[in-house]
């Protein structure tokens, strides 16, 4: 385990928490901004820099799912947040599930997007993709400027330890236990992969609750932010009844 980092957090909003997990090269600020303005009103928006991303300074990745998850516990202790409405998309959804099945006292719910629940046949020609993404994304100097400016830490860093066809943690997303809360699982219909999971994880679980949402793929949130976002106050509403 590494060293365990209090993350840079904006708050906005009083009243019952929710923490937003940004997606990778992302942070908190930039991502989940339509959920942000709708939920500040009325809850206690929490909005982490995962490490190595924005102002959370970090260069080691080893170990990067787990120590995000206690840096996820640290920082709520540091803020005062006893237990938390979690939302996550992609990396974020995949740290919320770390955190979820070790601190299981701390989440009230859990939602997650952009998440493989099982390794797919094609996973190499997946990672393969991304990885060409990658290149184009490192070959394209404004982009490059944009990120650097974003991030306090090494961002090209992240890059690397996804480049590894083991780095997928689905030794964790095929199932789910040691989560008490309940489970909304939302999914963009355009990600076969993914929608696996609306099938997998309510035969597996109890109270997992699913919506796969039309014209939408791996980024349901900033995609489809309003369906996501009345389908995520719905289930909330309904948890805290």
């Amino acid at each position: 385990m590494g060293i365990i980092l209090i993350l840079h957090t904006e708050v906005f909003g009083d009243g019952e928490p929710i923490v937003f997990l940004h997606t990778g090269l992302q942070t908190g600020l930039t991502d989940f901004e339509y959920q942000r303005e709708h939920f500040k009103d009325k809850y206690k928006v929490v909005l982490p820099d995962l490490r190595g991303h924005g102002k959370s300074v970090e260069g080691d990745f080893s170990n990067f799912f787990e120590d995000s998850a206690e840096d996820i516990a640290e920082t709520l202790i540091h803020l005062g947040v006893e237990s938390a409405h979690i939302a996550g998309c992609s990396l974020g959804a995949l740290v919320g599930l770390f955190f979820a099945k070790r601190f299981p006292y701390k989440v009230k719910s859990l939602a997650i997007s952009g998440v493989i629940p099982e390794r797919p046949d094609n996973w190499l020609e997946l990672l393969k993709e991304d990885i060409e993404h990658q290149a184009q994304l490192l070959q394209n100097d404004e982009v490059v400027s944009y990120f650097d400016h974003l991030h306090k830490s090494n961002w090209k860093e992240s890059l690397k330890f996804v480049k590894d066809e083991n780095w997928y943690p689905f030794e964790e997303t095929k199932d789910l236990d040691g989560i008490d809360s309940p489970i909304l699982y939302i999914v963009g219909e355009e990600k076969e992969a993914e929608t696996k999971g609306a099938l997998l994880y309510p035969s597996i679980k109890d109270d997992v609750h699913v919506s796969i949402v039309p014209f939408a793929s791996h980024l349901v949130h900033t995609e489809q932010p309003d369906i996501y976002t009345k389908i995520l106050e719905r289930f909330i509403s309904e948890v805290k009844k």
